[in-house]
């Protein structure tokens, strides 16, 4: 993949994702607490669901989207537990990349280790928000591993979007599309992702105050 053909898909993801966040359609709230909401509806990408969360982070935009952006060595593995590692494959520009991601064994092993190959676009918005979003790619470099399921995820993405009169609080607004592959029960996925997503904001504004109070 060139940049022409990596920009071109970024931009076409993006867009995908953009229209998920102003399309209020259609979504089914599966679980809230602790200020956190999180809502599905049928994906049009796959045959399963594509999740929405929503919450509000105590920090500065650009302190969340410190602990979320996709680079080597970057904070997301140290807080995020779905997260083991993350590589970057190939980078096109400082907003957009190829990146693989792996995660560890969950809902009690029930499902195994998978890993995720990506391309990643970052975008700034002029209101001041950060979007991330990101499309499963085919990458030379990233024949399947043993010991991990590879998993696709559809259009997916992340808004770090700023609050009026709020300079040190940040929405985050999520957008997950994963197939997991494998043989899992539905019943399994179903409950994983809201669940998941919940212990993602806990996690995220746990790591914001440890990393940049």
């Amino acid at each position: 993949m060139d940049l022409e053909q990596a920009t071109r898909m970024g931009e076409e993801v993006a867009e995908k994702v953009l229209q998920y966040r102003r399309d209020a359609s259609g979504w089914k709230i599966c679980r809230e607490g602790n200020g956190v909401s999180v809502s599905w509806r049928p994906s049009v990408e796959f045959p399963g669901n594509l999740y929405r969360g929503e919450g509000v982070v105590c920090g500065a935009p650009e302190k969340v989207w410190d602990c979320l952006k996709p680079v080597a060595g970057g904070l997301r593995v140290k807080w995020d537990e779905n997260v083991t590692s993350l590589e970057i494959i190939q980078s096109f520009t400082e907003m957009l990349c190829i990146s693989r991601t792996s995660t560890p064994s969950a809902a009690m092993k029930l499902i195994s280790p998978r890993e995720f190959v990506d391309l990643v676009l970052v975008r700034r918005y002029e209101d001041g928000t950060i979007g991330s979003h990101a499309k499963h790619v085919e990458h030379p470099l990233c024949p399947q591993r043993p010991n991990f399921v590879r998993g696709f995820n559809h259009p997916c993405g992340c808004f770090c979007e700023p609050l009026p009169g709020e300079p040190n609080k940040t929405k985050v607004v999520t957008f997950f599309q994963t197939d997991l592959s494998g043989y899992l029960p539905q019943s399994v996925v179903d409950s994983f992702f809201p669940r998941s997503m919940s212990g993602f904001y806990a996690n995220l504004q746990k790591a914001v105050r440890e990393f940049h109070d």
